[in-house]
């Protein structure tokens, strides 16, 4: 976790949640990826922080993005969202309510949310149904950008069967928590889907930024802290924010998965 104070913790996430999407942007040019698919190989390895952050991030670049609760088994996204709605996927699915009442606003500008409701039977057999898929597209129909936040690959098959429906799948590997079996049985299972494997964000790793993002120089050249910034004399000009992100390897052995961006997750979200 970062060892700066939390306010240093939050840019350090955005700027990486900025670069996340520049990337995924830059994956695919002529075809862009729209629909993205968020997992991991267990859990606790953040990938539902992973998701809201890209989320914003999108937003906060003036696109308009649907967040879809897409792990049944064990919904967090409105709790860490803050949100409530009267209804979720089961409710579209078996046509009890319009796709328009069920995705609601957030406190984001440009972000959307649709829930899942709790004990829905038989989450694989939902997201394998045909209505699922016509979901989906209604959603891509409706935003510039649909997030996926799906159950752990290594646990069950819901990711590789949203993946198959999505433009991309980013899978979120935790620094020194995963073994490496399981994230190799969990690329795996993605591969045998056929699924487009984006690429792996490292989630929970220590935090490479410098001082730029934290300081002021003087016209002579001498570095400030932003504490001190109001004894300069004379107006400081703030440095270039160069996000310092180190990029993922292999997916710590696992060859083929095309490294995208590393990921801090902040103390305040939900772990998993």
């Amino acid at each position: 976790m970062p060892k700066k104070k939390a306010g240093a913790d939050k840019l350090v996430v955005q700027n990486a949640a900025k670069t996340l999407l520049a990337n995924i942007r830059f994956a695919s040019v002529d075809k862009p990826i729209r629909a993205i698919t968020v997992t991991s190989s267990t859990p606790n390895e953040g990938k539902s922080t992973v998701a809201l952050n890209l989320a914003q991030a999108i937003a906060t670049s003036g696109k308009r993005v649907v967040l879809v609760e897409c792990d049944m088994r064990r919904r967090s996204m409105a709790d860490m969202m803050g949100v409530r709605t009267r209804g979720g996927l089961y409710a579209v699915l078996s046509e009890q309510m319009r796709i328009e009442d069920a995705v609601v606003e957030t406190s984001q500008k440009n972000l959307f949310f649709l829930d899942s409701e709790p004990h829905i039977p038989n989450p694989a057999d939902i997201i394998a149904s045909r209505r699922f898929a016509q979901l989906v597209e209604s959603l891509k129909a409706r935003f510039q950008y649909v997030i996926f936040d799906t159950p752990p690959v290594g646990t069950f098959v819901d990711a590789a069967e949203v993946g198959q429906l999505s433009d991309g799948v980013l899978f979120v590997v935790r620094e020194n928590f995963a073994k490496r079996n399981e994230i190799q049985a969990a690329f795996e299972q993605l591969k045998k889907a056929e699924v487009h494997v984006i690429g792996t964000v490292m989630n929970y790793c220590e935090a490479e930024t410098n001082d730029y993002y934290y300081s002021y120089y003087t016209k002579d050249g001498k570095k400030v802290r932003k504490s001190d910034a109001s004894s300069v004399p004379s107006e400081p000009t703030p440095a270039p924010a160069v996000p310092q992100v180190r990029p993922a390897t292999d997916a710590r052995g696992v060859k083929g998965v095309a490294p995208v961006q590393n990921l801090k997750s902040e103390s305040r979200f939900s772990r998993r």
